[in-house]
């Protein structure tokens, strides 16, 4: 009886958090989002206990994988929610704004090549060509934007504040708009990725399709993973950092 009654004020407080704040909590617990197809993301705002009730899951089964992930050990470099906001934003740009740079374009001919070789046969090929072309364009200019001006201001205040210093007025009105585009435009591209992993059949590889189709899958595939962690460590532990500075 002791056991349980120790147990049940937990699970109510972590049933009544919201997805984002769990994963920001303790990132191991992405992975069982991700097995019941939870976004933790983009829509990461929702309690545990309504989404649960949303996708019919029970929540005891939730929380009863979400303790067995955090028995494992939690490696100290993969506790973001504990890093300091500049080194926070230039791990972003190094690890999830270089993958991007490095495979955006090459995932874009591939699948306009797909769609040009399979169309006819699979028609979703040509929408989902269609939609990465225009990720690719909206994330060229998102990552140009927080690179050169949302993180850059991030950064000045919070040299300012740790040197008892004023920070800027413009920095400031800068996180406070950036917030409201970004966060936007994080709806917008996390949108459209779930279309193409729709139109695609969770990347299911047809069985008459040749090797770049297959490859072309699981690049797309890739993507989405490392875009969900990207938008994570922004959506649920950059952005309100910034904004409470």
């Amino acid at each position: 009886m002791k056991e349980s009654s120790t147990q049940q004020p937990a699970d109510i407080s972590i049933s009544d958090k919201t997805i984002g704040e769990i994963v920001a909590d303790d990132y191991r617990t992405a992975s069982v989002f991700e097995k019941h197809g939870i976004d933790f993301c983009c829509g990461g705002k929702v309690a545990l206990s309504a989404i649960c009730r949303e996708k019919g899951i029970e929540p005891a089964v939730i929380l009863r994988e979400i303790k067995a992930v955090k028995e494992t050990l939690l490696e100290r470099s993969a506790n973001y929610a504990a890093w300091e906001l500049p080194f926070l934003a230039d791990f972003i740009i190094n690890t999830h704004h270089a993958y991007l740079k490095e495979n955006m374009g090459q995932i874009a001919v591939h699948t306009g090549k797909i769609a040009d070789v399979h169309g006819v046969r699979h028609p979703e090929v040509i929408e989902i060509s269609q939609i990465f072309a225009r990720i690719v364009t909206d994330l060229v200019d998102h990552l140009g934007y927080e690179e050169d001006v949302f993180f850059p201001a991030i950064k000045r205040i919070d040299g300012a504040r740790k040197s008892d210093a004023v920070p800027e007025t413009k920095d400031s009105e800068t996180i406070s708009e950036g917030l409201v585009k970004l966060h936007r435009e994080h709806e917008e591209v996390g949108d459209a990725i779930h279309r193409i992993r729709d139109l695609a059949k969770d990347y299911e590889i047809p069985g008459d399709v040749c090797n770049t189709f297959t490859v072309t899958y699981r690049e797309l595939k890739e993507f989405e993973d490392d875009l969900h962690k990207h938008v994570h460590l922004e959506n649920n532990i950059l952005f309100p950092k910034a904004a409470n500075l």
